[in-house]
């Protein structure tokens, strides 16, 4: 009896929205099933009736305030309907196949994705984001709505924040920006991305958000006045060439204006670009006409232009975008658009339903299929932040348009590479990039590409990518590409040290890997084959007392196991130049791999058999050997003078006559030695790779930057030792 007293007085509060819900509904969809999402209504309304938000309002506001925004996005019944369910799993005691009973196994699915978004509990922020991108991505690829739910279902929530407690508040909004915001831009949703910004500005800052809205509301009537004086000529041209047309002026949205004002370092009223004026017309050939009006009315700031009907956006938004100077010298941004185009740059990729009766299916997998990209190139990210760092490039950055030499289009972030272009045309191209020509001049590979650039790559099949790359390059996909190639070839060397010392090890017991005894301790380590035994071995996860007490477990009795001090501090010394908590000329090794010199900031890794191995911080070895704390160990610099210090330096130049004798004088005059030297020259660029001696870094130094004024140099590079 009391359950129906509260399904009726949640009746009684909420029948009226609903059935203005449904009137605008009806309004831009006479197809819409109109009982089923009426059967969801009243399903999750009972389901609902016991539980209250923080703000003490019925929990079911929540579900009715989603399904009013996806109607405001123009979404289809069966997405209205997943929407007014979209808590029932999570929430309450229905489960999925009940659903999937009443309603059919498309609303259940849809509510199951909703769902497994929500479900993550993880250790950290930076965790959590990643892994609700991977569970979008994930639910996107079967079934777009799921993220469109999940949007009205956020922006309900930040309408709301004030009432959720401050700790949880700081995280919904954080989250929000990083992670909803930056995706909502990607389908081209506005409408949800801009009031998302907005009231995350208003949770993180409020401060700033008063002071924003209080002058844009205090400026509200010379806006308006403003507006109305440009427009008002733009109107009487238009009239009169018959254009049928629909103008809005407005202040730019409140993030807009903060992001304008922190980079730009100035208060609200040094910010110029503050307005915006959007003239919507009928046909595309009516948008290059007004246009034309716009710019015969107004001086136009040409490097502000930019025809993204020509060359839509990633996420498909079409406009033209000018920036005039209007009167009293104020600059103001008028976009011009057709009547669908403004539709889509409103709701995005909601639009595809809106107008799904004239596209297809094959339209939608053209707009979606970055989403299967991204699950490919990220099924193998492990770090969450390297994941995030990519998805925010991919999914945030304004774009430029870059050129082959055929003509075709790659559009890449701002401040893209050769590389990334590289990478953009194919694997295969970016993997063996060698050098780059823009506009038909070569250029380091490291410049940055602007709009409009044409570029060609140049490949070889010697080249592969480098660690230093990651240093300048942009786009995920190609960060992603080169940390994969540089883990493989790390595992490699790993393999092999592992490899070459258990070799060494076996032939003091007269053994070898191909062995009996070998093969049938594998199994009792874990592993698989040999190669899982030689990895584990090379990164330091074994070692060879452990294979003697699997190879002889009955003749070699457990001993306490020698300390490294024990072991080598009293062994054999050599004048290293490096000192271990004080005691000098221990059994130090040096890596060959990041060939480290007086002045880098060095490491110690202490290696089985081998005593301790001295790296560069940042040598890529150390990151995977060094993860083991107890094999780390703190080193210093003692050298004397007369020490000198190998060094691989890598150069690219244009070829040309006594090249190669001017590195050598910048060496001779260097005050050192050089010890190798080897050069090719490919499609008229030299690639050479040097070993000198140096005293320190700040010699290297002095002779890299050396190098660098010389005639034709394109890059001069230390780089890592490459190790077989």
């Amino acid at each position: 009896m009391l359950n129906e007293k509260i399904v009726k007085k949640l009746h009684n509060q909420f029948d009226d929205r609903f059935e203005s819900l449904l009137k605008n509904i009806n309004k831009y969809s006479k197809k819409s099933d109109i009982d089923m999402i009426r059967h969801a209504y009243n399903f999750g309304l009972d389901a609902h009736k016991k539980q209250r938000r923080y703000s003490g309002e019925p929990y079911f506001d929540h579900c009715l305030n989603v399904a009013e925004i996806l109607a405001e996005l123009k979404m289809d019944s069966t997405t209205i309907t997943a929407g007014i369910l979209h808590d029932v799993v999570e929430d309450t005691g229905v489960d999925l196949e009940e659903i999937a009973e009443k309603f059919g196994e498309v609303i259940a699915n849809l509510v199951d994705g909703v769902t497994k978004i929500g479900e993550l509990k993880l250790k950290s922020q930076e965790q959590r984001q990643a892994e609700t991108f991977r569970k979008m991505l994930v639910s996107m690829a079967s079934d777009v709505r799921v993220i469109i739910i999940k949007f009205a279902d956020r922006l309900h929530n930040m309408r709301t924040l004030e009432h959720v407690p401050a700790k949880k508040r700081s995280r919904i909004a954080v989250e929000t920006r990083d992670v909803y915001a930056p995706l909502a831009h990607r389908f081209g949703i506005a409408k949800i991305k801009m009031e998302l910004e907005d009231l995350v500005l208003k949770h993180i800052d409020e401060q700033s958000y008063n002071t924003i809205n209080r002058k844009i509301n205090q400026s509200r009537e010379i806006r308006e006045k403003y507006i109305k004086d440009i427009t008002k000529p733009i109107e009487k041209d238009l009239r009169k060439a018959k254009v049928k047309f629909k103008i809005v002026g407005r202040a730019k949205h409140y993030y807009s204006i903060y992001h304008k004002m922190v980079k730009q370092k100035r208060p609200f009223e040094d910010i110029y670009d503050l307005l915006a004026i959007r003239i919507i017309v009928n046909k595309i050939e009516e948008c290059y006409y007004t246009l034309g009006v716009v710019h015969n009315l107004y001086h136009p700031i040409y490097d502000r232009f930019k025809d993204y009907i020509a060359m839509p956006k990633m996420n498909g938004y079409q406009s033209l975008h000018t920036t005039v100077i209007g009167p009293d010298g104020k600059m103001i941004e008028i976009q011009i658009r057709t009547v669908e185009m403004h539709e889509t740059a409103e709701i995005g990729i909601a639009a595809h339903w809106l107008y799904k009766e004239g596209t297809t299916d094959d339209e939608l997998d053209t707009h979606m299929v970055w989403i299967r990209k991204l699950l490919d190139s990220q099924a193998e990210e492990e770090d969450p932040s390297d994941f995030m760092e990519h998805l925010k490039i991919d999914l945030f950055q304004d774009e430029s348009f870059i050129f082959s030499p055929k003509g075709d289009l790659f559009k890449l972030p701002n401040g893209s590479t050769p590389i990334d272009f590289a990478y953009a045309i194919h694997t295969d191209v970016g993997m063996h990039c060698i050098g780059a020509k823009v506009n038909g001049k070569i250029v380091p590979l490291k410049s940055k590409l602007k709009s409009g650039d044409q570029v060609e790559i140049i490949t070889s099949a010697n080249q592969e990518p480098h660690q230093d790359w990651l240093s300048f390059v942009k786009t995920g996909r190609a960060k992603q590409r080169i940390k994969r190639y540089l883990k493989e070839v790390q595992t490699r060397q790993i393999r092999k040290l592992g490899e070459e010392l258990l070799i060494k090890f076996l032939k003091k017991y007269d053994l070898d890997v191909e062995s009996e005894e070998v093969k049938n301790i594998i199994p009792q380590f874990g592993y698989d084959t040999i190669e899982h035994l030689y990895l584990n071995l090379g990164k330091g996860e074994i070692n060879t007392e452990s294979i003697i007490h699997k190879l002889f477990p009955e003749t070699i009795p457990e001993e306490k196991k020698d300390t490294f001090y024990e072991k080598y501090i009293r062994r054999a010394r050599s004048k290293s130049g490096i000192s271990v908590h004080g005691l000098n000329n221990i059994a130090i090794n040096f890596g060959q791999c990041c060939q480290p010199v007086p002045g880098d900031k060095i490491i110690g890794y202490i290696t089985q058999g081998k005593g301790i191995t001295i790296h560069r911080i940042d040598c890529k070895n150390m990151l995977n050997l060094g993860q083991n704390p107890d094999k780390k160990i703190e080193v210093q610099w003692e050298i004397e003078d007369e020490q000198a210090f190998e060094v691989q330096i890598s150069i690219l130049a244009e070829d040309r006559k006594d090249l190669l004798h001017d590195i050598s004088l910048v060496i001779s005059k260097g005050d050192t030695n050089l010890l190798m030297v080897e050069f090719k020259v490919e499609d008229s660029l030299v690639k050479g790779n040097l070993i000198v001696q140096v005293k320190d870094l700040y010699q290297l130094t002095k002779i890299l930057n050396s190098m660098r004024k010389i005639k034709k140099i394109i890059s001069v590079e230390r780089v890592e030792k490459s190790i077989d």
